[in-house]
């Protein structure tokens, strides 16, 4: 069966931090269980349905987690690891921290949803410092995040404030875990990373050849069989 590029483009404008929440919200997979990080990860609760029955870890001690708490809403004491007040939905749960460190070792959780500084064209990431002497590091969950969720999706914006891609061929910053990230959704496009390289699913605001010129590494576009069986996902 003959293999065809489609269009990748999708959108005519880069995507702002809303829209790339709610599109990695319709991504996750009906029934998993998610721990979303701190930073832009955070957004996605806000567009998770009903219908997808996800349930949400907190690695401060929390399952069942909701969407953020707005006024009325907010209970001081009802925080994810963020400190960003949520809610919590029916069936939710509470447990020590100990509990919620062994649920992400100990291989629970489906996918994770973290913020980067770096991600290599083989899935390296870098998250917790810049090595810069003055940066305050922040590991955090994120080493047992990277290295216990099945999947890990990063969300980041692909250039720097000075126009540097953080996609990257080698992680110049300490890493966080080893080929662990298998999707980069950023403003610009999704990408797909792996030990085979870097596959472009879809552009916003951009070409391939546009986004091919800001990133140091080489790119694959996405391609789908003509019977609508897709390739690279």
């Amino acid at each position: 069966m003959s293999i065809q590029t489609r269009s990748l483009q999708t959108s005519a404008t880069p995507l702002g931090r809303d829209e790339l929440a709610a599109l990695v919200a319709r991504d996750i997979a009906p029934g998993s269980f998610v721990n979303l990080g701190i930073g832009q990860p955070t957004l996605v609760s806000n567009y998770l349905t009903e219908e997808q029955n996800i349930t949400l870890h907190t690695e401060n001690g929390m399952l069942g987690m909701g969407p953020e708490a707005q006024g009325d809403g907010i209970d001081g004491d009802l925080i994810n690891a963020g400190k960003i007040p949520v809610t919590e939905l029916p069936g939710a749960s509470y447990f020590h921290h100990g509990d919620s460190f062994a649920i992400m070792r100990g291989g629970h959780l489906d996918i994770c949803v973290l913020g980067a500084f770096q991600v290599s064209a083989t899935g390296d990431l870098a998250n917790w410092h810049t090595g810069a002497p003055d940066a305050i590091p922040a590991v955090g969950g994120a080493m047992d995040l990277a290295t216990g969720a099945k999947d890990v999706f990063v969300m980041m914006t692909l250039l720097t404030r000075d126009g540097v891609s953080k996609l990257v061929e080698h992680c110049s910053y300490p890493l966080t875990g080893v080929g662990c990230v298998t999707r980069v959704y950023t403003d610009k496009a999704v990408f797909l990373t792996g030990p085979d390289g870097v596959t472009v699913r879809e552009t916003f605001g951009c070409t391939f050849e546009e986004l091919q010129a800001l990133v140091p590494v080489p790119l694959v576009p996405f391609k789908e069989k003509a019977a609508g069986a897709v390739v690279g996902v």
